[in-house]
């Protein structure tokens, strides 16, 4: 933020920073809407509700039920106060009306080893970190974030088919300049991002990892100003709600 607006420093951003923060820190020192200049989306990831092996559900219906039915004997492990785990596991709560148990750990690593042990029953993590184990049936993945089904998760489906379309989170990550920043700067930066994206190298690689590649319309500084105000705005009172707060 503070940084000189030339273009030569920039930030990669993410929900975290620029949505998530605005209730987590009630001091916080900037504000993600106004004190940035927006690039461009990078690429999203998508949060994959993954459980232990021989968690008693079939499917997402069946999750659903047997949380809601036992919320005092469920715990969900995430990677640290507001961590994309522990954000959308809020929001997963907030949708199912429950309270269970959770547990903090100190990265998304060890909160997945823990789940794999059967020491907690679920966790909500972006693409990457539970791909292998989905696919190797040590863990169990009831559905994806995502409005299509993930080509290297195929057979998990999206929380609208498997009837929760409102648990629609991604780690999105993309670029942000210092407020002040003048076009002739921004614009060859927010095109060269293009570029890369439009990259088949590039592209081949983000798709290996999950993530989202933002199509032409979504790419850019004004759609990336847009997602931030919505994401500020939905975060905020799911955030404010769990009264959780970041000192």
């Amino acid at each position: 933020m503070r940084s000189s607006p030339d273009g030569y420093t920039i930030q990669v951003g993410q929900m975290g920073t620029h949505a998530a923060a605005v209730a987590f820190y009630p001091n916080l020192a900037y504000k993600p809407d106004v004190d940035f200049e927006p690039i461009g989306m990078i690429a999203g990831l998508p949060i994959v509700l993954t459980a232990r092996k021989d968690f008693p559900a079939a499917d997402l219906k069946e999750f659903i039920r047997y949380v809601q039915a036992n919320p005092a004997k469920i715990n969900a492990a995430h990677a640290g106060v507001g961590s994309i785990t522990h954000t959308t596991c809020l929001l997963l709560h907030s949708l199912l009306g429950v309270h269970p148990t959770i547990v903090p750990f100190s990265g998304a690593a060890p909160a997945m080893n823990a789940m794999l042990g059967g020491q907690v029953d679920y966790i909500c993590n972006a693409i990457p970190d539970s791909v292998s184990h989905v696919r190797g049936g040590t863990a169990k993945g009831y559905a994806i974030s995502t409005a299509e089904r993930s080509p290297i998760l195929p057979d998990v489906p999206t929380t609208k088919e498997a009837g929760l379309p409102a648990f629609d989170a991604s780690a999105w990550n993309a670029l942000f300049a210092p407020k002040g920043t003048p076009r002739t700067v921004l614009d060859p930066l927010s095109a060269a991002l293009d570029k890369a994206l439009d990259d088949d190298s590039v592209r081949k690689r983000l798709l290996e990892l999950g993530c989202e590649i933002p199509p032409k319309a979504k790419r850019g500084p004004q759609p990336l100003a847009a997602l931030v105000s919505s994401e500020i705005a939905r975060w905020t009172p799911i955030l404010k709600a769990a009264s959780v707060k970041i000192e």
